[in-house]
């Protein structure tokens, strides 16, 4: 009986009733081994094989390929902890966690294993799985209310959601194609399906909500008034907001025309670490100085005050991170504002202002709002809000004068119904100006 083989073809040969074959390659560390091809029959395995002798002739080739289970938390520990933000981190792991790992977490990523089809698969069915009977939340609750009980809540992920899992897999695969360990990137091939419409709420306060906000807080002295000013007026997010530093040579309050304010530092907490005050920003295009209304001068002038009437002999006098800078926004020890503790605050006083209750972020889609409502350019307004892509409205980015800057946040300070502002002084004694019906209000030492 014959072997089957041909003439240069010793290295394929019959294996278990079926046909195997392998080929001499470098890996990607380095060393020399076998790589393996199995196949039905000599003429299913033969033309693998050939490719696979071209291929190893010009490139490493590795023997064993990882599944994604296995490679996703290897990625994440040795390439995205060490070189990206804990954000980033905190993201990718979230995605892997609840989503990746889940579904094609025991394919192989080899994309002969891992293909188009597998992962376009996947991405299909997610739009009809309920997180909530999926990740056992209900479950997990001390009384059920919903999926535990069999009455699925539906709560299905957004459109937003299954892009940032199929992003997730796909920046792991990239990676891996460095290490060359795959030729290809499925995941970007791969087609975002239609996820479920879902009735939203909505998510941005008129301009009436906005302005109720900012007078309540400021009749009743609200300490964090100055902070929900800078995130209005200015769409600040509350990271930035929070970190934001007083400059070495102070606010020039008297100078409206010429004040600015230096967006660099931001204040986080992420997970169960300690309070960090980095200077990195979300992005690139969100390290920025941006003029300052009159409006906002006075918030900066109230928090300073703050500061001021607070200050102890413990007082600190360095940030978090040791370098000394004084924080503009600090609680009545001079310490650091809680990021979450903002969030709960933010929810009481809507309550007690009588507003609809938004998020903290929301208010940044309340600034580019209020920009809308004024006619501001989009262009303007996308410099404002510091975006690196513009998305919904623009196609391309183009450089705004800082005078059109100037004069959208000007008139969105005299929207909001607080044009005496700047003239609202708040001196040693303690007193305050009088606002516009002429009424004066004492101020919280």
């Amino acid at each position: 009986m014959s072997r089957g083989r041909a003439n240069g073809e010793g290295s394929i040969f019959p294996y278990r009733n079926t046909w195997a074959a392998y080929v001499w390659v470098t890996t990607p560390d380095g060393q020399k081994d076998r790589k393996w091809i199995y196949g039905k029959t000599r003429e299913e395995v033969y033309p693998e094989w050939v490719q696979l002798k071209a291929k190893a002739a010009k490139i490493p080739i590795p023997t064993a390929t990882p599944t994604v289970s296995e490679y996703f938390p290897y990625w994440l520990e040795e390439v995205i902890k060490p070189n990206r933000e804990d954000n980033t981190y905190s993201h990718y792991e979230l995605m892997g966690r609840l989503h990746v790992i889940p579904g094609v977490g025991h394919k192989k990523i080899d994309p002969k294993k891992l293909t188009v089809r597998v992962v376009q698969a996947w991405l299909n069915k997610m739009p009809g799985i309920c997180q909530c009977c999926a990740q056992e939340k209900d479950a997990k609750r001390r009384k059920p209310k919903c999926c535990a009980i069999g009455e699925c809540c539906e709560d299905y992920p957004s459109k937003r959601v299954i892009e940032a899992a199929r992003g997730a897999l796909r920046a792991m695969l990239n990676h891996a194609m460095h290490e060359e360990l795959i030729d290809r990137n499925v995941a970007e091939l791969a087609k975002l399906p239609k996820a479920r419409k879902r009735l939203r709420r909505r998510n941005s306060w008129t301009v009436t909500e906005a302005r109720k906000f900012l007078e309540s807080s400021r009749d009743e002295n609200d300490p964090l008034y100055p902070l929900w000013v800078l995130i209005l007026v200015l769409g600040l997010r509350k990271g930035e907001a929070l970190g934001l530093v007083e400059p070495p040579e102070g606010w020039r309050y008297d100078d409206e025309e010429n004040a600015l304010v230096d967006l660099e530092w931001q204040l986080q907490r992420v997970g169960g670490h300690p309070l960090t005050h980095k200077q990195v920003l979300k992005a690139d295009g969100s390290t920025d100085t941006l003029p300052l209304p009159a409006i906002c001068l006075t918030a900066l002038k109230i928090a300073r005050h703050n500061r001021e009437s607070a200050r102890s002999d413990d007082w600190p006098e360095t940030c978090i991170c040791g370098a000394r800078h004084q924080l503009v926004l600090t609680t009545r020890n001079g310490l650091p504002i809680e990021p979450r503790n903002v969030n709960r605050a933010f929810d009481v006083r809507c309550a007690r202002y009588g507003v609809r209750r938004i998020t903290i972020h929301d208010t940044r889609r309340t600034c580019g709002s209020l920009l809308a409502a004024l006619d501001v350019h989009p262009r303007v307004a996308m410099q404002i809000l510091r975006h690196s892509r513009i998305g919904l409205t623009m196609e391309f980015y183009t450089q705004v004068p800082d005078k059109a800057t100037r004069d959208a946040l000007r008139r969105l300070s005299e929207f909001l119904g607080t044009p005496q502002e700047k003239s609202d002084e708040r001196g040693q004694d303690g007193e305050r100006g009088e606002d516009e019906q002429g009424s004066a209000r004492p101020h919280r030492d």
